[in-house]
C-alpha cells in the first residue's frame, strides 16, 4: 500500500517545508513513507507521483475544506496517471479535530473569554468550500461559546481586516484572529497586518492535525475509478 498526501503548493518555501514536515511524521506514526505531492504551483504533481506508484495507493488531500481542487482537480490527475487503484479519502475540513487545533493556536496567542474572534481562511468562490468553512465557523463558534466571524485573506468577502474593523465598530473591546491556513506564508502576513490584538499561528504540525491525517490514510475505503 502506497501512501499520497496532495497539497495545493506554494512558491513560499515554508508552505512546501509545512507539507513536508506533515509527511514525515504521518510517516513515523504509520511506519511507512508517506509520498507528497502538488495541484498548483509546483510539482510533482498527483498524476505524475501515481505514475510512479504500482500498489494499491492511498491518496489524502491536505485541503481545509472541499472545493474546485478536491472535487475536480485530483479526480481529473488520478485518471490521467492510469493508476488502476487509487482511493481518495475526504479532505481534513471540516471536522472537530481541527477546531481543537484552532483553539489551542487561540490560547497560545493569548485569546480569552470574552474577547472576539475572526475565522480566517484563504478564501474560495467554490460553494461547497464555502459551507464547509461556515461549518468549521459555527463548530468554533460553538467550543468558545461566542459568535465568530467568518473572513478571507483573499478571495470572498468581508476581508479580514474588514471584519475586525467591522467588529470595533460594534464596541469589541479586543479581536482576536484564528488563522484557518496550514502555513506562513503571504496569506498570514496579510492576517498580521489586519490591526486585531493578537493573530493566532496557523495550523501548522499541530499533533492533532498529524493524527487527524495518520486516521484519513487509516480509514480509507471508497476507491475512485482511474
Amino acid at each position: 500500500m502506497s501512501l499520497l498526501l496532495v497539497a495545493h503548493g506554494t512558491r513560499k518555501r515554508t508552505g512546501v517545508t509545512l507539507i513536508g514536515s506533515l509527511a514525515e511524521r504521518v510517516a513515523e506514526t504509520l511506519d511507512s513513507p508517506v509520498h507528497v505531492a502538488f495541484v498548483d504551483v509546483l510539482g510533482p504533481t498527483p498524476s505524475e507521483v501515481l505514475q510512479t506508484l504500482s500498489d494499491r495507493t492511498t491518496l489524502v488531500p491536505a485541503f481545509l475544506s472541499r472545493g474546485y481542487h478536491v472535487s475536480t482537480d485530483i479526480p481529473a490527475h488520478v485518471a490521467a496517471s492510469g493508476h488502476p487503484a487509487v482511493t481518495v479519502t475526504e479532505a481534513l475540513g471540516p471536522s472537530p479535530q481541527l477546531v481543537r487545533v484552532l483553539v489551542d493556536r487561540l490560547l497560545e496567542c493569548g485569546w480569552r473569554p470574552g474577547d472576539s474572534v475572526v475565522l480566517a481562511a484563504a478564501g474560495t468562490s467554490d460553494l461547497r468550500a464555502l459551507s464547509d468553512l461556515r461549518r468549521t465557523s459555527t463548530l468554533l463558534s460553538a467550543v468558545i461559546g461566542d459568535r465568530v466571524e467568518l473572513a478571507y485573506a483573499a478571495t470572498g468577502e468581508p476581508k479580514v481586516a474588514d471584519a475586525v474593523a467591522r467588529l470595533r465598530r460594534r464596541g469589541a473591546r479586543r479581536v482576536v484572529v484564528a488563522s484557518y491556513l496550514l502555513a506562513e506564508g503571504l496569506f498570514q502576513d496579510r492576517l498580521r497586518l489586519s490591526g486585531a490584538d493578537a493573530v493566532a499561528d496557523p495550523l501548522g504540525t499541530h499533533p492533532a492535525l498529524v493524527r487527524l491525517i495518520v486516521n484519513r490514510f487509516r480509514r480509507a475505503r471508497v476507491p475512485v475509478a482511474a
